[in-house]
Protein backbone atom coordinates (compact mmCIF):
# COMPACT_ATOMS: atom_id res chain seq x y z
CA UNK A 1 0.00 0.00 0.00
CA UNK A 2 2.72 2.18 0.61
CA UNK A 3 4.44 1.76 -2.54
CA UNK A 4 1.52 2.54 -3.95
CA UNK A 5 0.44 6.20 -2.32
CA UNK A 6 4.00 6.65 -3.16
CA UNK A 7 3.27 5.98 -7.23
CA UNK A 8 0.47 8.13 -6.99
CA UNK A 9 2.29 11.01 -5.59
CA UNK A 10 5.01 10.28 -7.48
CA UNK A 11 2.13 10.96 -10.44
CA UNK A 12 0.89 13.69 -9.21
CA UNK A 13 3.59 15.50 -8.96
CA UNK A 14 5.23 14.64 -12.50
CA UNK A 15 1.61 15.87 -13.54
CA UNK A 16 1.73 18.98 -12.04
CA UNK A 17 5.15 19.65 -12.92
CA UNK A 18 4.40 18.72 -16.66
CA UNK A 19 1.17 21.06 -16.84
CA UNK A 20 3.03 24.23 -14.67
CA UNK A 21 5.99 23.84 -17.46
CA UNK A 22 3.53 23.74 -20.96
CA UNK A 23 1.71 26.17 -19.58
CA UNK A 24 4.70 28.51 -19.47
CA UNK A 25 5.76 27.67 -23.36
CA UNK A 26 2.57 27.60 -24.41
CA UNK A 27 1.57 30.58 -23.01
CA UNK A 28 4.98 32.61 -24.29
CA UNK A 29 4.54 30.80 -27.57
CA UNK A 30 0.57 32.24 -27.38
CA UNK A 31 2.10 35.74 -26.67
CA UNK A 32 4.12 36.31 -29.49
CA UNK A 33 1.70 35.52 -31.97
CA UNK A 34 -0.92 37.84 -29.96
CA UNK A 35 1.85 40.55 -29.01
CA UNK A 36 2.80 40.74 -32.80
CA UNK A 37 -0.36 40.34 -34.21
CA UNK A 38 -1.05 43.29 -31.92
CA UNK A 39 1.77 45.38 -32.96
CA UNK A 40 0.93 44.25 -37.12
CA UNK A 41 -2.71 45.96 -36.52
CA UNK A 42 -4.27 42.63 -36.25
CA UNK A 43 -6.98 42.03 -33.98
CA UNK A 44 -7.09 39.40 -31.02
CA UNK A 45 -10.66 38.38 -29.95
CA UNK A 46 -9.25 35.56 -27.70
CA UNK A 47 -6.46 34.39 -25.92
CA UNK A 48 -6.79 30.90 -24.09
CA UNK A 49 -4.28 29.36 -21.61
CA UNK A 50 -6.27 25.56 -22.39
CA UNK A 51 -9.19 24.37 -24.28
CA UNK A 52 -12.52 23.11 -23.18
CA UNK A 53 -14.69 24.78 -20.77
CA UNK A 54 -13.78 28.46 -19.57
CA UNK A 55 -12.90 28.12 -16.06
CA UNK A 56 -11.57 31.99 -15.64
CA UNK A 57 -11.77 35.12 -18.23
CA UNK A 58 -11.66 38.87 -18.51
CA UNK A 59 -12.01 41.34 -21.28
CA UNK A 60 -9.27 43.72 -21.27
CA UNK A 61 -9.87 47.69 -23.06
CA UNK A 62 -9.07 46.30 -26.60
CA UNK A 63 -11.89 43.54 -26.39
CA UNK A 64 -9.57 40.88 -26.30
CA UNK A 65 -10.91 37.85 -24.22
CA UNK A 66 -8.59 36.21 -21.78
CA UNK A 67 -9.59 33.18 -20.07
CA UNK A 68 -7.91 29.99 -18.68
CA UNK A 69 -9.77 26.68 -19.89
CA UNK A 70 -10.48 23.30 -18.26
CA UNK A 71 -7.84 21.13 -20.35
CA UNK A 72 -4.80 22.33 -19.52
CA UNK A 73 -2.92 21.14 -22.39
CA UNK A 74 -2.06 23.65 -25.02
CA UNK A 75 -3.69 27.28 -25.94
CA UNK A 76 -4.67 29.64 -28.49
CA UNK A 77 -5.00 32.97 -29.71
CA UNK A 78 -7.99 33.42 -31.96
CA UNK A 79 -8.06 36.41 -34.15
CA UNK A 80 -10.73 38.68 -35.31
CA UNK A 81 -12.15 37.04 -38.29
CA UNK A 82 -11.05 33.40 -37.85
CA UNK A 83 -14.02 32.18 -36.81
CA UNK A 84 -16.13 34.27 -39.75
CA UNK A 85 -13.36 32.88 -42.41
CA UNK A 86 -15.12 29.36 -43.33
CA UNK A 87 -18.70 30.59 -43.56
CA UNK A 88 -17.91 33.82 -45.67
CA UNK A 89 -18.79 32.96 -49.12
CA UNK A 90 -17.05 33.98 -52.10
CA UNK A 91 -19.09 36.90 -52.84
CA UNK A 92 -19.42 38.45 -49.56
CA UNK A 93 -18.54 42.26 -48.94
CA UNK A 94 -16.18 42.67 -46.30
CA UNK A 95 -15.11 46.06 -45.04
CA UNK A 96 -11.76 47.15 -45.44
CA UNK A 97 -11.54 48.59 -42.58
CA UNK A 98 -12.56 45.40 -40.89
CA UNK A 99 -11.16 43.56 -42.99
CA UNK A 100 -7.22 44.80 -42.46
CA UNK A 101 -8.13 43.94 -38.56
CA UNK A 102 -7.71 40.23 -39.45
CA UNK A 103 -5.25 37.54 -40.34
CA UNK A 104 -6.71 36.65 -43.38
CA UNK A 105 -6.88 40.32 -44.54
CA UNK A 106 -3.39 41.67 -43.62
CA UNK A 107 -0.53 42.51 -45.20
CA UNK A 108 1.80 39.56 -45.92
CA UNK A 109 4.79 41.27 -43.92
CA UNK A 110 2.18 41.56 -40.55
CA UNK A 111 0.89 37.49 -41.25
CA UNK A 112 4.41 36.57 -41.69
CA UNK A 113 5.56 38.25 -38.46
CA UNK A 114 2.38 36.96 -36.73
CA UNK A 115 3.15 33.39 -37.40
CA UNK A 116 6.85 33.70 -37.00
CA UNK A 117 6.38 35.24 -33.62
CA UNK A 118 5.35 32.44 -31.77
CA UNK A 119 8.42 30.19 -32.36
CA UNK A 120 10.64 33.20 -31.84
CA UNK A 121 9.54 33.71 -28.63
CA UNK A 122 9.88 29.79 -27.59
CA UNK A 123 13.78 30.90 -28.58
CA UNK A 124 13.82 33.75 -26.74
CA UNK A 125 12.19 32.17 -23.82
CA UNK A 126 14.83 29.36 -23.89
CA UNK A 127 18.01 31.91 -24.37
CA UNK A 128 17.04 34.27 -21.32
CA UNK A 129 16.23 30.92 -18.97
CA UNK A 130 19.84 29.96 -19.98
CA UNK A 131 21.28 33.08 -19.65
CA UNK A 132 19.92 33.35 -16.05
CA UNK A 133 20.86 30.55 -15.08
CA UNK A 134 24.58 31.05 -16.53
CA UNK A 135 24.25 33.87 -14.85
CA UNK A 136 23.32 32.54 -11.71
CA UNK A 137 25.39 30.07 -11.49
CA UNK A 138 29.06 32.11 -12.84
CA UNK A 139 31.44 30.56 -14.85
CA UNK A 140 34.43 29.71 -13.93
CA UNK A 141 37.37 31.70 -13.57
CA UNK A 142 40.48 31.19 -15.85
CA UNK A 143 42.61 29.89 -12.60
CA UNK A 144 42.22 26.91 -11.76
CA UNK A 145 40.61 27.99 -8.34
CA UNK A 146 39.03 25.02 -6.29
CA UNK A 147 35.55 26.48 -4.99
CA UNK A 148 33.20 24.42 -2.92
CA UNK A 149 33.96 21.04 -1.96
CA UNK A 150 31.57 17.80 -2.12
CA UNK A 151 31.28 15.06 0.19
CA UNK A 152 33.31 11.70 -0.54
CA UNK A 153 32.94 8.36 0.72
CA UNK A 154 35.72 7.58 3.62
CA UNK A 155 38.20 5.49 1.30
CA UNK A 156 38.74 8.78 -0.56
CA UNK A 157 41.62 10.78 1.52
CA UNK A 158 40.92 14.57 0.77
CA UNK A 159 42.86 17.51 2.03
CA UNK A 160 41.97 19.66 -0.95
CA UNK A 161 40.40 22.93 0.27
CA UNK A 162 38.60 25.87 -1.62
CA UNK A 163 40.44 28.36 -2.81
CA UNK A 164 43.00 25.72 -3.67
CA UNK A 165 44.94 26.61 -7.04
CA UNK A 166 45.73 23.72 -8.84
CA UNK A 167 49.14 22.80 -10.23
CA UNK A 168 49.82 19.47 -10.71
CA UNK A 169 48.20 15.76 -9.85
CA UNK A 170 50.81 13.20 -9.41
CA UNK A 171 53.67 15.42 -10.42
CA UNK A 172 52.24 16.25 -13.83
CA UNK A 173 51.63 20.00 -14.21
CA UNK A 174 48.34 21.29 -15.76
CA UNK A 175 47.21 24.66 -16.46
CA UNK A 176 43.82 24.06 -17.63
CA UNK A 177 40.52 21.96 -16.54
CA UNK A 178 41.19 20.30 -20.04
CA UNK A 179 44.55 19.02 -19.44
CA UNK A 180 43.21 17.96 -15.88
CA UNK A 181 40.47 15.47 -17.76
CA UNK A 182 43.04 14.90 -20.26
CA UNK A 183 44.91 12.92 -17.61
CA UNK A 184 42.80 10.61 -16.65
CA UNK A 185 44.40 9.03 -20.35
CA UNK A 186 47.78 8.66 -18.56
CA UNK A 187 46.90 8.54 -14.85
CA UNK A 188 46.40 5.22 -13.33
CA UNK A 189 43.28 5.36 -11.86
CA UNK A 190 43.06 5.64 -7.78
CA UNK A 191 40.36 6.75 -5.17
CA UNK A 192 43.75 8.68 -3.53
CA UNK A 193 45.92 10.98 -5.64
CA UNK A 194 48.92 13.36 -4.81
CA UNK A 195 47.55 17.05 -5.89
CA UNK A 196 50.18 19.97 -5.89
CA UNK A 197 48.59 23.18 -5.11
CA UNK A 198 49.12 26.90 -4.49
CA UNK A 199 47.64 27.98 -1.19
CA UNK A 200 48.09 31.02 0.97
CA UNK A 201 51.13 31.28 -1.49
CA UNK A 202 52.64 28.41 -1.13
CA UNK A 203 52.88 25.15 -2.98
CA UNK A 204 52.08 22.10 -1.12
CA UNK A 205 51.38 18.53 -2.09
CA UNK A 206 48.08 17.10 -0.54
CA UNK A 207 46.14 13.83 -0.95
CA UNK A 208 43.20 14.46 -2.92
CA UNK A 209 40.32 11.95 -5.22
CA UNK A 210 41.15 10.77 -8.73
CA UNK A 211 40.19 13.56 -11.08
CA UNK A 212 37.34 11.74 -13.01
CA UNK A 213 35.87 9.58 -9.79
CA UNK A 214 32.64 7.37 -10.29
CA UNK A 215 30.83 10.14 -8.92
CA UNK A 216 27.35 10.67 -10.55
CA UNK A 217 26.67 14.24 -11.92
CA UNK A 218 23.53 13.56 -13.49
CA UNK A 219 21.17 10.87 -14.24
CA UNK A 220 18.93 10.75 -17.43
CA UNK A 221 14.68 10.38 -16.87
CA UNK A 222 13.62 6.77 -17.82
CA UNK A 223 16.70 5.33 -17.76
CA UNK A 224 18.13 1.95 -15.38
CA UNK A 225 19.88 4.33 -13.38
CA UNK A 226 16.76 6.25 -12.50
CA UNK A 227 14.30 3.16 -12.42
CA UNK A 228 16.72 1.69 -10.04
CA UNK A 229 16.70 5.30 -7.76
CA UNK A 230 20.41 6.74 -8.78
CA UNK A 231 20.63 9.96 -7.70
CA UNK A 232 23.19 13.02 -8.78
CA UNK A 233 26.06 12.89 -5.74
CA UNK A 234 25.79 9.24 -5.43
CA UNK A 235 29.41 7.65 -6.39
CA UNK A 236 29.97 3.80 -7.20
CA UNK A 237 31.87 2.22 -5.48
CA UNK A 238 31.99 -0.95 -6.88
CA UNK A 239 30.44 -2.80 -9.90
CA UNK A 240 29.45 -6.57 -9.52
CA UNK A 241 32.21 -6.35 -6.35
CA UNK A 242 35.28 -5.27 -8.73
CA UNK A 243 36.29 -2.10 -7.13
CA UNK A 244 35.55 1.48 -9.26
CA UNK A 245 37.71 4.44 -9.06
CA UNK A 246 37.10 6.53 -12.07
CA UNK A 247 33.81 7.10 -14.19
CA UNK A 248 35.17 5.72 -17.26
CA UNK A 249 35.64 2.71 -15.50
CA UNK A 250 31.87 1.86 -15.88
CA UNK A 251 31.91 1.51 -19.67
CA UNK A 252 33.72 -1.38 -19.83
CA UNK A 253 32.02 -3.32 -16.97
CA UNK A 254 28.40 -2.11 -18.83
CA UNK A 255 29.58 -3.24 -22.02
CA UNK A 256 30.61 -6.24 -20.85
CA UNK A 257 27.40 -7.03 -19.14
CA UNK A 258 25.39 -6.86 -22.67
CA UNK A 259 22.13 -6.32 -21.35
CA UNK A 260 22.21 -8.56 -17.93
CA UNK A 261 21.71 -7.12 -14.81
CA UNK A 262 24.58 -5.19 -12.82
CA UNK A 263 25.03 -5.00 -9.11
CA UNK A 264 26.13 -1.54 -8.06
CA UNK A 265 27.52 -0.75 -4.68
CA UNK A 266 26.84 3.20 -4.55
CA UNK A 267 27.90 5.37 -1.63
CA UNK A 268 25.34 8.41 -0.87
CA UNK A 269 25.47 11.13 1.25
CA UNK A 270 23.98 10.79 4.71
CA UNK A 271 22.96 7.03 3.78
CA UNK A 272 26.14 4.92 3.46
CA UNK A 273 26.75 2.28 1.10
CA UNK A 274 23.78 0.24 -0.46
CA UNK A 275 23.59 -2.01 -3.15
CA UNK A 276 21.69 -1.20 -6.81
CA UNK A 277 20.90 -3.62 -8.84
CA UNK A 278 20.28 -2.09 -12.88
CA UNK A 279 19.75 -3.52 -16.46
CA UNK A 280 21.78 -1.60 -19.20
CA UNK A 281 19.83 -0.26 -21.94
CA UNK A 282 20.94 -0.26 -25.89
CA UNK A 283 20.79 2.92 -27.20
CA UNK A 284 22.07 5.27 -29.94
CA UNK A 285 24.03 7.75 -29.25
CA UNK A 286 26.03 10.62 -32.10
CA UNK A 287 29.58 10.24 -32.95
CA UNK A 288 31.75 12.28 -35.13
CA UNK A 289 31.00 9.85 -37.77
CA UNK A 290 27.07 9.32 -37.20
CA UNK A 291 25.62 7.25 -34.35
CA UNK A 292 26.48 3.85 -33.07
CA UNK A 293 24.92 1.74 -30.32
CA UNK A 294 25.91 1.28 -26.87
CA UNK A 295 25.04 -0.47 -23.59
CA UNK A 296 24.39 2.09 -21.40
CA UNK A 297 22.70 2.63 -18.04
CA UNK A 298 21.83 6.56 -17.97
CA UNK A 299 24.45 8.74 -15.94
CA UNK A 300 27.11 11.33 -16.76
CA UNK A 301 29.95 12.13 -14.73
CA UNK A 302 33.14 14.51 -14.76
CA UNK A 303 32.13 17.19 -11.49
CA UNK A 304 34.35 14.97 -9.18
CA UNK A 305 34.11 16.00 -5.38
CA UNK A 306 34.86 20.07 -6.06
CA UNK A 307 33.65 22.52 -8.61
CA UNK A 308 35.80 25.42 -10.28
CA UNK A 309 35.33 28.58 -8.60
CA UNK A 310 33.26 30.83 -10.39
CA UNK A 311 32.90 34.38 -11.21
CA UNK A 312 29.56 36.67 -12.27
CA UNK A 313 28.99 36.75 -15.84
CA UNK A 314 27.54 39.75 -17.52
CA UNK A 315 24.80 40.40 -19.29
CA UNK A 316 26.46 39.84 -22.84
CA UNK A 317 28.04 37.09 -22.11
CA UNK A 318 24.98 34.96 -20.48
CA UNK A 319 22.93 35.86 -23.25
CA UNK A 320 25.52 34.76 -25.93
CA UNK A 321 26.20 31.37 -23.81
CA UNK A 322 22.17 31.02 -23.63
CA UNK A 323 22.05 31.67 -27.29
CA UNK A 324 24.68 28.96 -28.03
CA UNK A 325 22.58 26.33 -26.07
CA UNK A 326 19.13 27.64 -27.80
CA UNK A 327 21.20 26.70 -31.09
CA UNK A 328 23.06 23.78 -30.48
CA UNK A 329 19.21 22.32 -29.27
CA UNK A 330 17.76 23.22 -31.76
CA UNK A 331 20.73 21.52 -34.37
CA UNK A 332 20.73 18.58 -32.36
CA UNK A 333 16.58 18.44 -32.49
CA UNK A 334 16.73 18.44 -36.78
CA UNK A 335 20.16 15.60 -36.71
CA UNK A 336 18.35 13.73 -34.23
CA UNK A 337 14.76 13.38 -36.50
CA UNK A 338 16.73 12.97 -39.44
CA UNK A 339 18.39 10.25 -38.17
CA UNK A 340 15.51 8.67 -37.15
CA UNK A 341 13.61 9.25 -40.74
CA UNK A 342 16.45 8.08 -42.23
CA UNK A 343 16.53 4.92 -40.50
CA UNK A 344 20.33 5.44 -39.00
CA UNK A 345 18.75 4.67 -35.64
CA UNK A 346 15.95 3.04 -33.89
CA UNK A 347 12.20 4.83 -33.98
CA UNK A 348 12.31 4.43 -30.11
CA UNK A 349 14.73 7.26 -29.90
CA UNK A 350 11.40 9.75 -30.42
CA UNK A 351 9.47 10.10 -27.07
CA UNK A 352 5.48 10.98 -27.11
CA UNK A 353 4.50 13.36 -24.56
CA UNK A 354 4.24 10.23 -21.56
CA UNK A 355 8.35 10.55 -21.67
CA UNK A 356 8.05 14.19 -21.72
CA UNK A 357 6.20 14.41 -19.03
CA UNK A 358 8.80 11.76 -17.20
CA UNK A 359 11.88 13.85 -17.68
CA UNK A 360 9.91 17.12 -16.63
CA UNK A 361 9.12 15.36 -13.31
CA UNK A 362 12.20 14.07 -12.87
CA UNK A 363 13.74 17.24 -13.72
CA UNK A 364 11.75 18.96 -11.11
CA UNK A 365 12.21 16.79 -8.64
CA UNK A 366 15.71 17.14 -9.05
CA UNK A 367 15.66 20.70 -8.24
CA UNK A 368 14.12 24.55 -9.05
CA UNK A 369 16.85 24.81 -11.30
CA UNK A 370 17.00 21.82 -13.42
CA UNK A 371 13.11 22.27 -13.75
CA UNK A 372 13.83 25.70 -14.82
CA UNK A 373 16.62 24.86 -17.44
CA UNK A 374 14.40 21.73 -18.43
CA UNK A 375 12.02 24.87 -19.50
CA UNK A 376 14.46 26.22 -21.38
CA UNK A 377 14.93 22.98 -23.73
CA UNK A 378 11.73 22.32 -24.10
CA UNK A 379 10.91 25.73 -25.05
CA UNK A 380 13.79 25.29 -27.53
CA UNK A 381 12.85 21.80 -28.94
CA UNK A 382 9.03 23.02 -29.49
CA UNK A 383 10.06 26.21 -31.00
CA UNK A 384 12.26 24.19 -33.32
CA UNK A 385 8.82 21.46 -33.76
CA UNK A 386 6.75 24.53 -34.60
CA UNK A 387 9.06 25.99 -37.44
CA UNK A 388 8.84 22.21 -39.54
CA UNK A 389 7.52 23.54 -42.58
CA UNK A 390 4.02 20.97 -42.28
CA UNK A 391 0.73 22.65 -42.59
CA UNK A 392 -1.21 22.91 -39.43
CA UNK A 393 2.09 23.98 -37.59
CA UNK A 394 3.63 27.59 -37.93
CA UNK A 395 6.51 26.51 -40.19
CA UNK A 396 3.18 25.12 -42.54
CA UNK A 397 1.85 28.54 -42.84
CA UNK A 398 5.38 30.03 -43.24
CA UNK A 399 5.69 27.97 -45.78
CA UNK A 400 1.98 28.79 -47.37
CA UNK A 401 3.23 32.63 -47.03
CA UNK A 402 6.66 32.15 -49.01
CA UNK A 403 4.91 30.74 -51.65
CA UNK A 404 2.12 33.57 -52.13
CA UNK A 405 5.82 35.81 -51.65
CA UNK A 406 7.23 34.42 -54.84
CA UNK A 407 4.05 33.58 -57.13
CA UNK A 408 2.22 37.01 -56.34
CA UNK A 409 -0.92 34.49 -55.45
CA UNK A 410 -1.99 32.15 -51.92
CA UNK A 411 -2.18 28.53 -52.72
CA UNK A 412 -5.46 27.69 -54.14
CA UNK A 413 -8.43 26.56 -51.90
CA UNK A 414 -8.57 22.75 -52.72
CA UNK A 415 -4.58 23.09 -52.61
CA UNK A 416 -4.55 24.45 -49.15
CA UNK A 417 -7.43 21.36 -48.12
CA UNK A 418 -5.39 18.72 -49.40
CA UNK A 419 -1.75 19.77 -47.69
CA UNK A 420 -3.70 20.96 -44.46
CA UNK A 421 -5.08 17.48 -43.99
CA UNK A 422 -1.60 15.73 -45.27
CA UNK A 423 -0.33 17.70 -42.35
CA UNK A 424 -2.73 17.29 -39.79
CA UNK A 425 -2.51 13.08 -40.70
CA UNK A 426 1.07 13.88 -40.38
CA UNK A 427 1.25 15.44 -36.95
CA UNK A 428 -1.53 12.93 -35.26
CA UNK A 429 0.89 9.82 -36.96
CA UNK A 430 3.86 11.67 -34.60
CA UNK A 431 1.87 11.58 -32.02
CA UNK A 432 0.77 7.88 -31.77
CA UNK A 433 4.17 6.96 -32.90
CA UNK A 434 5.56 9.09 -29.44
CA UNK A 435 3.05 7.61 -27.63
CA UNK A 436 3.33 3.75 -28.50
CA UNK A 437 7.79 4.61 -28.26
CA UNK A 438 6.49 5.78 -24.83
CA UNK A 439 4.46 2.36 -23.70
CA UNK A 440 6.43 -0.05 -26.06
CA UNK A 441 10.33 1.08 -25.72
CA UNK A 442 11.33 0.73 -21.93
Amino acid sequence: MIDIIGQMGGLAWTILAFIIALSIIVGVHEYGHYIVGRWSGIRAEVFSLGFGPRLWSRRDRRGTVWQVAAIPLGGYVRFFGDSDAASAGPGVEVDPALKRQTLEGAPLWARIATVAAGPVFNFILATLIFAGVIAWQGVAVDRMLIGEIAPSPAEVVNELRPGDEILAVEGQPVATWGELFALTATLPAAPVQDWTVRRDGAEITVPGPDPAPARISGVAPRSAAATAGLRAGDVIVAIEGAPVSRFTELRSHVEAAEGEPLLLRVWREGAGEADYTLVPRRQDLPTEDGYEQRWLIGVTGGEGYFTPATRGAGIVESVGAGARQTWAIIVGSLTGLWAVISGQIGGCNLGGAISIAESTGHAASSGAGNFIWWIGVLSAAIGFLNILPIPVLDGGHLAFFTWEAVTGRPPSDRAMRVLTSIGLAAILTLMVFGLSNDILCR
